[in-house]
């Protein structure tokens, strides 16, 4: 293991936190409903893991003082917390209208040209130049989220001049999307890059990259992280369009996670479409062994009403079936009249599933094979060890956080115990399925190894006297990918005899 960050999360209360109880992660999003210390704790004690900055809303300051609100839980609770900037990419718009607004008839004309002139029911300024010449006859043109189909009957680099197959009223400044065709515009703008470099410097754990198209548009991404020094920062790539599905594989294997994105890609697709393609990049980054987040209008209701709809809960049920890592509030916590019962809900609703008799046969569906190496055969083997012998923990100790990466991806019916001397692993790994990471002292010998690995599992709740615990490691230690040693040890309860970390 490497050394150890200077950064420490120093616990002003009762260090002994026990674990949520639950295996998959939640994942709320910052707004104006939830942006105060006092809601963002009632949001964390309500069972958020980790919490989503959306660079699309609010400014620069207020983003700050909610890290730094996140922080200061961080403290208090002594609990690693994942922060997420998710920047807010390409969004494609039309122009302005002589009167704000026109209606488009159904099965009428419509054009879209490079004319910044108001618009009106026939035509309007398209400012994306790069659209024009590659639009193809046939191809979809989609406003408003969907409202408004258009279908292209003719493209050149002046006009795209097509036909309503459903009209409706168009506004000033109404999204865009092209389902059809890649769009050669990069996954990043201006607006992203000045995010982004916020993002790193304010220490979030996770930048998430949306309308990503390819795996070049990731390259970019993390050249930027690395040219501002975040190391450390963790890129998710948001599948929401259908061209990136395409190259699905090749995206998954350039980001260190990934995450549904159901709104543009239920504008972009038909809405019985979704589903299926949920379960296939779901199913694709657990087998690749990185964390996959589902997320929006997961409990889309409780935006207004107290409790959700019996078919938001059956969305959320389905994901946790699935051995998704994380579940994604959006509005609900960001700007709904009830943000903290609805982390409460998502909470509730993944315990009672949890803990049904057929999930672990459920969650195990997938086949996730172990990659021919040391560390994926012990990590597959702690599963093994604990479907056979009553097991209390499997205790990781990782500095980078693969080992826990590896092991989760077993989808192991105990939990997993990270201990790290990072407390930036550490915050990452708030959004791992069934792990619960300590920031710990590093460690320098198998001895100590045991011995703190049988501490920590007594003071963090993860086991009694008696108990049995997987502890899983690298030796020599400080070497980052060397899991080479798996031993089966019993508590005795003397351990938390012993002081320090």
């Amino acid at each position: 293991m490497t050394k150890r960050d200077n950064t420490r999360i120093d616990p002003k209360i009762d260090p002994r936190i026990n674990p949520r109880g639950r295996k998959v992660k939640i994942l709320a999003t910052i707004g104006p409903a939830s942006r105060s210390p006092e809601m963002l704790r009632k949001l964390f004690k309500a069972g958020a893991d980790a919490f989503r900055v959306n660079m699309s809303h609010g400014n620069h300051d207020d983003h700050a003082k909610a890290i730094k609100a996140i922080r200061d839980l961080e403290k208090e609770f002594a609990r690693p917390i994942a922060v997420l900037a998710d920047l807010q990419g390409p969004k494609l718009r039309v122009g302005e209208f002589k009167e704000g607004r026109a209606v488009i008839r159904h099965s009428g004309h419509f054009t879209l040209d490079r004319d910044p002139t108001p618009g009106d029911e026939t035509r309007v300024c398209l400012p994306h130049p790069e659209l024009f010449g590659i639009m193809e006859r046939g191809q979809r043109l989609l406003i408003n989220d969907g409202k408004i189909k258009l279908i292209v009957k003719e493209a050149d680099k002046e006009r795209i001049f097509c036909t309503a197959e459903v009209g409706g009223v168009i506004s000033d400044r109404k999204g865009v999307n092209v389902p059809d065709a890649e769009v050669p515009i990069p996954a990043l703008t201006d607006k992203d890059r000045k995010d982004l470099a916020f993002a790193v410097q304010h220490g979030a754990d996770w930048i998430a990259l949306s309308f990503v198209q390819r795996p070049e548009d990731l390259a970019e991404a993390r050249k930027l992280i690395a040219e501002h020094k975040g190391t450390n920062t963790a890129l998710c790539a948001k599948i929401e369009k259908p061209m990136a599905v395409n190259r699905l594989s090749d995206i998954i294997d350039m980001a260190d996670g990934i995450m549904v994105a159901r709104g543009d890609l239920g504008v972009e697709l038909e809405p019985y479409e979704v589903p299926p393609l949920q379960k296939k990049i779901v199913n694709a980054t657990r087998r690749a062994g990185k964390p996959v987040i589902v997320a929006t209008q997961m409990l889309e209701s409780m935006i207004e009403s107290p409790i959700p709809t019996r078919a938001e809960v059956s969305d959320v049920a389905n994901a946790v079936y699935d051995g998704a890592d994380a579940v994604m509030l959006s509005a609900e916590s960001a700007a709904g009249e009830w943000p903290e019962e609805s982390v409460a809900m998502m909470n509730a609703i993944a315990l009672q599933i949890e803990n049904d008799e057929g999930y672990k046969e459920r969650v195990r569906l997938l086949e996730t094979r172990p990659d021919a190496t040391t560390s994926d055969a012990l990590a597959h083997s702690c599963m093994t060890i604990a479907d056979t012998v009553p097991i209390s923990a499997i205790t990781v100790f990782t500095s980078s956080g693969s080992t826990a990466r590896r092991v989760s991806r077993e989808r192991p019916d105990t939990p997993v115990l990270v201990l790290t001397p990072s407390v930036r692993t550490a915050r990452r790994v708030a959004l791992l399925w069934g792990a619960h990471a300590v920031v710990t002292k590093d460690i320098g010998s198998f001895e100590e190894m045991i011995a703190k690995g049988k501490r920590m599992a007594l003071r963090h709740g993860f086991g009694v006297a008696g108990s049995k615990q997987i502890v899983l490691a690298g030796v020599p230690f400080g070497t980052p990918g060397s899991t080479n040693v798996l031993h089966v040890v019993t508590l005795s309860g003397k351990e938390l005899d012993a002081r320090g970390e």
